[in-house]
């Protein structure tokens, strides 16, 4: 059984989560039907996904209480597959980023999720907040339906701008004002059922819910993608599945993230991870799109009383239920209802914090943050934002890291330069290494003492090379000391300079000690 499996300690535990868990199915029929929009699909797929999400990742998943289902940073990268190939190939890519999700949780790629720097992470969740913002002006008339807003949903006859604009103000009004006064009831849902009502009494001229395509009338069906088994569908589907597989486990840890400090306990992420891929890979094969966890639904879950897996499986079931017992109402919901909820999205997603600490920051921090944020606006592809904020950072780390170094030079005797090297050796700090070497003469001895740097990669080693040989064509009687045992290995392996070279390691008999040769 999964980590910390059980669905509720104690039976007085039962209300508290099944409450949390209908919550949560309220609120993620809005958001996942908005979603639809973003990714260009009917809203059933994006309801059955979140519904077969929900369920599998409350048994499987490697935190309880957190809540996985259709999000914004998964539907973004959908929208240009789906205009481009339709439904199936979209369904094949979800699942095809199932498997990768099931395969990165073996590989524990968790682990090497902490190497992602925290400006990389801000400067995702930003582009987040401002794509969903823009995939919603086509549906306030503000925009041209783009790659990733299909015409067909803003192409309704006859529609009042000023009246959808006014019905998205009144939806915001009532998002932010209402839990001034109360918070038993999630806001987003009074918004959208007082704006249907108003649109239904008088009839308003505005883009609906059934304008997008159908709702569930049924339950989902089991059914393998019609284009699965060929290798042209795999070129086509690669790019869109790697790129969901691995935003939709950087928001599913994210999430987990939030969990352990809301809650001061330990999450499985690579459990996770695996719970996540299960999960999109069964919503690809009954028809709905793939998903990540939902920071937001999550937070709602456990400030309504949820902390274990009931709470989850509830709202799995639950939305299963209100969706096919509400499809004739929710084809009536006006569109600006949906818009006003994914703008509430936008904006809490968007760290404005990081914006108001832009002077107190390092610079690096924020050109890390600002590159990952316009890549991903301006291709809508955020893994390749991520993989090109990771690199930046890693370059300007290096860049930092490169500067430690130091070559102090002392004369011991007339013709004796001792050289004390001082910091990390390796591709970024050759440069200030060698030059450390290059204001001095070539006198008869010369030593190396390496007692207080560490070598760690072929080009640092070839830069010590380098130095030897020079200083040994010159005339020099060039010795190494104190290479510490993983320098000196990979200099015995590489190196060709004809120097004496001693080090606490093994030496060429592979006995214990100094080694010289």
């Amino acid at each position: 059984m999964p980590k910390a499996w059980t669905l509720v300690p104690q039976a007085r535990a039962i209300p508290s989560e099944l409450l949390a868990g209908i919550v949560v199915a309220l609120g993620v029929i809005p958001e996942a039907i908005a979603f639809s929009i973003v990714a260009g699909v009917d809203p059933r797929v994006a309801l059955f996904g979140s519904i077969c999400i929900l369920i599998v990742v409350a048994v499987l998943g490697g935190r309880p209480a957190m809540v996985s289902a259709c999000t914004a940073g998964t539907a973004l990268l959908m929208g240009g597959l789906m205009q481009a190939h339709g439904l199936s190939h979209l369904l094949a890519a979800c699942i095809l980023a199932g498997v990768f999700q099931i395969l990165w949780g073996l590989l524990r790629l968790a682990r090497q999720m902490r190497f992602v720097p925290r400006a990389v992470i801000v400067g995702f969740v930003n582009s987040i907040g401002v794509l969903i913002f823009m995939a919603q002006l086509p549906q306030m008339g503000l925009g041209q339906p783009g790659r990733d807003t299909p015409s067909a949903l803003v192409g309704v006859e006859a529609v009042s701008w000023p009246i959808v604009w006014g019905l998205v103000a009144l939806g915001l009004v009532i998002i932010y004002g209402l839990p001034r006064l109360t918070k038993v009831v999630p806001s987003t849902l009074v918004a959208i059922i007082t704006i249907s009502a108003i649109a239904e009494a008088w009839q308003l001229p505005v883009p609906r819910v059934g304008d997008l395509g159908e709702l569930p009338s049924s339950l989902p069906a089991l059914r393998i993608p019609e284009v699965f088994g060929s290798f042209d569908t795999l070129g086509i589907i690669l790019p869109t599945a790697l790129a969901i597989s691995f935003v939709g486990l950087l928001q599913s840890f994210l999430t987990a993230s939030v969990v352990e400090d809301l809650l001061d306990e330990d999450a499985d992420y690579d459990a996770e991870a695996r719970a996540q891929g299960i999960a999109n890979i069964t919503a690809g094969l009954f028809g709905g799109m793939a998903g990540a966890g939902m920071i937001g639904q999550t937070v709602i879950n456990i400030e309504s009383g949820g902390r274990h897996r009931l709470s989850t499986l509830t709202a799995g079931v639950g939305l299963l239920v209100l969706v096919i017992s509400l499809r004739e109402w929710l084809v009536r919901i006006p569109m600006a209802a949906l818009v006003a909820v994914m703008i509430m999205v936008s904006i809490s997603t968007v760290n404005w914090e990081s914006f108001r600490q832009v002077r107190r920051i390092p610079k690096g921090d924020t050109a890390v943050m600002l590159l990952t944020l316009l890549l991903a606006v301006l291709t809508r592809n955020l893994a390749i934002a991520v993989l090109v904020g990771v690199a930046l950072a890693g370059i300007l780390f290096s860049r930092k890291v490169a500067k430690v170094i130091a070559v102090d030079a002392t004369w011991l005797a007339e013709d004796h330069l001792h050289y004390a090297v001082r910091g990390q050796l390796f591709f970024v700090s050759t440069v200030y290494f060698l030059a450390g070497f290059r204001e001095h003469a070539h006198p008869a001895r010369v030593t190396i003492d390496m007692g207080q740097a560490h070598i760690w990669d072929q080009t640092g080693m070839r830069a010590l090379d380098q130095v030897i040989r020079k200083l040994a064509q010159a005339g020099s009687d060039v010795k190494v000391l104190h290479l510490n045992p993983e320098s000196l290995d990979l200099f015995q392996r590489i190196s060709e300079s004809p120097a004496l070279v001693i080090g606490a390691g093994r030496d060429r008999s592979g006995e214990a000690g100094s080694a010289v040769f």
